[in-house]
């Protein structure tokens, strides 16, 4: 394929709730088309989790390159804007040697910073976020989640009513603009992108797709993810962390600090998976420039590629 000067590169993503085999997909398709694979995952990012974080093995990053994979410790704060710049950088490099960048993952907001730019940000109102971290430790999480369904519903419909860092920023926002975050990103992604982009959603049978999360949740049992929680501890990373509050994480811990009984962690991780797929497939089935695949059309979805990359 010849690379024109000044052609957008192209880019192709592949994502879809967890548990869809978007990594084996990847590193296939990836081999089928001379591309590197660059993460999604705002959890594969940090060093040490990597059971509970399902990422690739050392194995499958030896198939392919992997990027955007452990490059931070699990106490240093990353968001989707440093996403985006570091793997707007990366991209550009692939460009220039003419491979293919494969975008790989299931969060939405790093795929969307990247391919669409996130909104201009608005500086944190320091005393108002102070006045809703009160009300939040005061009349817990859900009381700030109801206020945001009261004024950007589609905001609070996509994040979970306990992630408090979110819920927080969406109103401080609203408060600070008179606009919700919904229409911030909305208005924003009308603008021109960087890149020409393919975008490929793996998607199961819902009641398949609930068997293989409950498969890998003993799958990570098995590889040793209470281990894993315990040396994170021992290296002194608290359970208040950011990262140590995502889906896994949090559920060794409370069974570790004796919070929970093994059974009753493992239900309880089991069913805030599913809701995750849920909340994910939610994200995407909002964006139409998604084509949905089941992950065993490999053939399809190469093909599809294939003549995506065509068109220069």
């Amino acid at each position: 394929m010849s690379l024109k000067r000044n052609t957008k590169p192209n880019v192709v993503v592949i994502c879809g709730p967890t548990a869809t085999g978007k990594t084996s997909a990847a590193i296939e398709l990836a081999e089928i088309v001379s591309g590197e694979i660059i993460g999604a995952d705002s959890m594969q990012v940090y060093r040490y989790m990597d059971i509970g974080t399902a990422k690739p093995t050392a194995d499958e990053q030896a198939c392919v390159p992997h990027h955007m994979i452990d490059i931070v410790d699990p106490d240093e704060l990353f968001d989707a804007q440093k996403y985006a710049k570091m793997a707007h950088e990366i991209i550009m490099k692939l460009f220039a040697r003419g491979q293919t960048p494969l975008v790989v993952g299931g969060t939405g907001l790093y795929i969307k910073a990247l391919v669409h730019g996130l909104f201009e940000a608005y500086p944190a109102g320091h005393d108002l976020r102070r006045r809703l971290k009160k009300q939040a430790e005061a009349h817990g999480t859900d009381f700030l989640h109801k206020r945001l369904k009261r004024c950007d519903p589609d905001a609070a419909t996509r994040l979970h009513p306990h992630d408090t860092y979110r819920i927080i920023r969406a109103l401080e926002i609203y408060e600070l603009t008179g606009k919700t975050i919904s229409d911030h990103h909305g208005t924003h992604r009308f603008q021109d992108g960087p890149f020409r982009v393919l975008k490929i959603g793996l998607n199961l049978d819902r009641e398949i797709l609930y068997n293989r999360i409950d498969s890998r949740v003993d799958a990570m049992i098995e590889a040793g993810l209470i281990e894993e929680v315990k040396g994170l501890l021992g290296k002194g990373y608290l359970p208040g962390l950011k990262s140590m509050q995502s889906i896994g994480y949090r559920h060794m811990v409370d069974f570790i600090e004796n919070r929970m009984s093994c059974d009753e962690a493992l239900r309880t991780l089991r069913r805030d998976t599913r809701r995750y797929a849920k909340r994910q497939l939610t994200w995407f089935n909002a964006d139409p420039e998604i084509v949905w695949f089941n992950p065993e059309q490999l053939d399809d979805i190469g093909r599809k590629i294939k003549n995506f990359l065509k068109v220069i």
